[in-house]
């Protein structure tokens, strides 16, 4: 489907049960996310967007950062990508680099099964690293890119974000970018949020609802009831910048 959203033109899946029926229903997807991301991203800065699904967030960023920014979004099912693809094509977006490969803790290939695009699914659910069929795809660190600059990384790998934050410690390390990553997996939570203390930082709560009554549709339905996206916002400690809307985490020693 090709409609338009909040932040310019969009193509999705509106078989996907998130992120397309929130574009299908509303034209945007998780503004409470976004509202974040306006306290704290610039323009002319470098922005990481790890598990960009259709761009949704994309399109924000590349806005926020302006001609003299840039966003490198990364996104490794294929079909996802081609369509992440067609929407920087269709908005004119120059200062987005769109990359068909997946983030981990070291280089190697991955497989990421092709999910039947005319059946109703979680497309952005899918949990990389023990599948054995689908497409083989590369694996780098964020480290082997050798940024020159990093300023604000978002996270959305479906249980994958610890190897992805320890494949890229010498870029958090030294440029202290802006993390804000999804943190819904249980099993996984305390290994990320200790691992991510260690780097210094100072981590936040942050749970908005997939329903905004403000939405760009204007649809007063709620379809997602009580469904909030859990996450985490990182800022290091050596940062003044303080956000409205997020809760302090204490971790234990």
């Amino acid at each position: 489907k090709l409609k338009n959203c909040r932040y310019g033109r969009i193509l999705f899946n509106s078989n996907d049960q998130f992120v397309g029926k929130s574009l299908d229903y509303y034209g945007e997807y998780s503004e409470g996310e976004i509202n974040i991301f306006r306290q704290l991203v610039r323009p002319g800065q470098m922005v990481i967007d790890v598990g960009a699904n259709f761009g949704t967030h994309t399109l924000f960023l590349s806005q926020a950062v302006g001609v003299d920014g840039t966003v490198i979004a990364f996104e490794p099912q294929r079909i996802i990508f081609q369509t992440l693809c067609a929407n920087m094509a269709l908005n004119h977006l120059t200062n987005v680099i769109c990359k068909n490969v997946a983030l981990g803790n070291e280089e190697n290939f991955v497989r990421v099964p092709v999910l039947d695009p005319y059946l109703q699914q979680n497309f952005g659910g899918l949990e990389l690293g023990s599948q054995q069929q689908g497409d083989l795809i590369q694996l780098v660190t964020l480290d082997s890119l050798s940024l020159e600059s990093c300023n604000f990384i978002k996270i959305d790998v479906e249980g994958m974000e610890v190897p992805v934050l320890s494949g890229a410690g010498q870029t958090i390390d030294q440029f202290k970018p802006i993390l804000y990553i999804e943190n819904d997996r249980q099993e996984h939570s305390n290994d990320l949020m200790k691992l991510i203390a260690s780097h210094e930082y100072r981590l936040y709560w942050h749970g908005p609802r997939l329903f905004n009554p403000d939405n760009f549709d204007g649809n007063p339905e709620n379809i997602f009831g009580n469904i909030v996206s859990l996450n985490i916002l990182c800022i290091h400690k050596s940062s003044p910048i303080e956000v409205d809307g997020a809760e302090p985490i204490v971790i234990p020693d």
